[in-house]
């Protein structure tokens, strides 16, 4: 494989110290790990070992791995055999990719209670499938999936977002037989939409009126609770977006498109273009336009 003109762990080892001196005071003990280990993975610093050819004789010097999860250059084998043994666990069945994702008022929020709102709408997914799913006027049955949260999207902006892999059934409410959905269609996305948004904000509203979300800066208004219900009411006015269908490279394809995430960087070094003056250029998919 074609080497990558420029790296991720380059663009760190040239600004990752400027980049703690503005954002020390935002990044948790993982994300200055991650900093550290992807600029150091490959290099003396991590130490090394000698390579020889035992015909000619030909000597390298290979510099270790820093293993860590989100290195672009590490976790590949770890990222095929989680992929292995989720496919180990499909079942004979057709399957349907549905997100959930947070509304953009609501983002700024999740950015600074990352625990917390992550929490709650992976919660609130979960509870809306189920709920949805055991109804008998939709699928009348218990069902079961894999949720994986992402933070962001093609363009690195802050987009936090649940994928979820459902199986087209569940077991039927006295667990004795399999209910399966109708071809090619899971369950109603309108449905799906204005559950999941009801659930999220009560449970924001409980964790608001609990204490348990803080807010600095800009957001440090929301503190006060009329102003944090203004901003609950106007993201109820919003369509919030919920994606679900039949993937057309089938449960699979999905499960490759999840693993390039679940143990790697939000951006790969084939995707970096060039760094000067300080800015970085890259490519990316605009998926609402192709």
């Amino acid at each position: 494989m074609t080497r990558p003109r420029l790296e991720v762990a380059e663009v760190f080892r040239e600004y990752g110290e400027a980049y703690l001196d503005r954002y020390s005071d935002t990044l948790s003990t993982e994300q200055r790990r991650a900093l550290h280990d992807v600029a150091a993975c490959r290099t003396a610093a991590l130490g090394g070992h000698v390579e020889v050819c035992d015909r000619c004789g030909h000597q390298r010097i290979a510099y270790n791995s820093c293993r860590n999860r989100h290195c672009p250059k590490c976790q590949a084998t770890a990222a095929a055999q989680w992929m292995e043994a989720r496919q180990a666990e499909l079942l004979p069945v057709e399957y349907f990719h549905v997100v959930f994702t947070l509304p953009p008022v609501l983002r700024p929020i999740g950015l600074q209670n990352r625990r917390i709102v992550y929490g709650i709408l992976f919660r609130a997914a979960a509870e809306t499938l189920q709920q949805i799913a055991a109804d008998p006027r939709h699928l009348g049955a218990q069902i079961g999936f894999l949720a994986i949260l992402h933070t962001w999207g093609q363009n690195l902006l802050h987009h936090p977002h649940v994928h979820c892999i459902v199986p087209g059934g569940g077991i039927s409410a006295d667990g004795a037989r399999w209910v399966a959905c109708k071809s090619r269609y899971f369950l109603p996305v309108r449905v799906l939409s204005a559950v999941f948004r009801g659930k999220f904000l009560a449970l924001i509203r409980g964790a608001f009126k609990q204490g348990k979300l803080a807010f600095r800066g800009r957001l440090s208004p929301l503190a006060d609770p009329s102003e944090f219900q203004r901003v609950l009411a106007a993201s109820a006015r919003v369509k919030w977006n919920v994606y679900a269908k039949r993937p057309t490279g089938g449960s699979t394809q999905v499960l490759k498109y999840l693993a390039r995430y679940t143990h790697r960087v939000a951006i790969s070094n084939q995707r970096l273009i060039a760094l000067e003056d300080g800015k970085v250029r890259f490519r990316w998919k605009d998926y609402a336009h192709g």
